[in-house]
C-alpha cells in the first residue's frame, strides 16, 4: 500500500516539473532575449497535447502567456530606471544593443501611427519585441499603458506557437517527432525574415 501511495505517475511527473520549469524559462527569454521562448512553448504544446490529463493544452497556453507578460514588464520596468538614471543600465544598453537603428526607426512610426496595439504586432514578428519595447521607452510610455498593450500581445504570441506545437504533435504518433518539427517550424519563422531581408540587400 505504501508503494502504491508514493509511486506518482510519469504523466503528473511531467506536469509537476514541467509547467514551472516552462514558466521559468519563458520568464528568463523575455528578460534575457536569448532563450527561444516560441520553441519552448511549441513543444511544450506538444508534449501536452499528447498527454491524457484535461485542460493540459490550456494550462501550457496560461503559462506561456503569464509568464510572456510577467518578464516583459519586468524588462520595462527595469529599462525605465535605465532611462531614468543618468547612467543608464545594463538593461537598457541590452535592449539598445537589440535594437539596430533601422528597425527602432520602423517602430517608432508603427508606435506612432498605431499606439499600443503595435506591441501586439511585434511579439508575432521574430526580433521584433525588443525594438518596439524601446521605442516605447523612448516615447516615456508609462508602465500601465504599455501592459495594456502586452497583455494581448502576450496572449496572442502564446496561442500562435501553441498552434505551431498541436500541429507538430497532430503530424506524428511520438511526441517526441512532434517537438522536432515545432522546434523545426519555430526556427526557420525566426530566421526567415531575416534571411530575406539580406537576400533583398544582396539583390538591390
Amino acid at each position: 500500500m505504501w508503494a502504491a501511495a508514493t509511486q506518482v505517475p510519469p504523466e503528473s511527473t511531467q506536469q509537476a516539473v514541467g509547467y514551472p520549469s516552462l514558466f521559468l524559462l519563458v520568464v528568463f527569454g523575455a528578460l534575457v532575449p536569448v532563450v527561444p521562448t516560441g520553441a519552448l512553448v511549441s513543444s511544450a504544446a506538444v508534449v501536452a497535447f499528447h498527454q491524457t490529463a484535461p485542460f493540459s493544452l490550456l494550462i501550457v497556453f496560461g503559462v506561456a502567456a503569464l509568464a510572456a507578460f510577467i518578464g516583459d514588464m519586468g524588462l520595462y520596468w527595469l529599462g525605465q530606471r535605465g532611462m531614468r538614471s543618468k547612467n543608464g543600465s545594463r538593461w537598457l544598453a541590452a535592449i539598445r544593443d537589440r535594437a539596430p537603428e533601422e528597425r527602432l526607426a520602423q517602430a517608432q512610426d508603427k508606435l506612432e501611427d498605431h499606439g499600443v496595439m503595435v506591441l501586439v504586432l511585434s511579439r508575432l514578428v521574430p526580433a521584433g519585441r525588443i525594438p518596439v519595447m524601446l521605442a516605447c521607452l523612448m516615447a516615456k510610455m508609462p508602465l500601465r499603458r504599455f501592459a495594456r498593450g502586452n497583455a494581448p500581445a502576450c496572449l496572442a504570441w502564446a496561442v500562435t506557437y501553441q498552434l505551431i506545437g498541436i500541429l507538430g504533435g497532430s503530424l506524428f504518433k511520438e511526441p517526441w517527432q512532434g517537438v522536432a518539427v515545432a522546434v523545426g517550424l519555430t526556427v526557420l519563422i525566426s530566421v526567415a525574415p531575416a534571411v530575406w531581408r539580406r537576400v533583398r540587400r544582396t539583390a538591390s
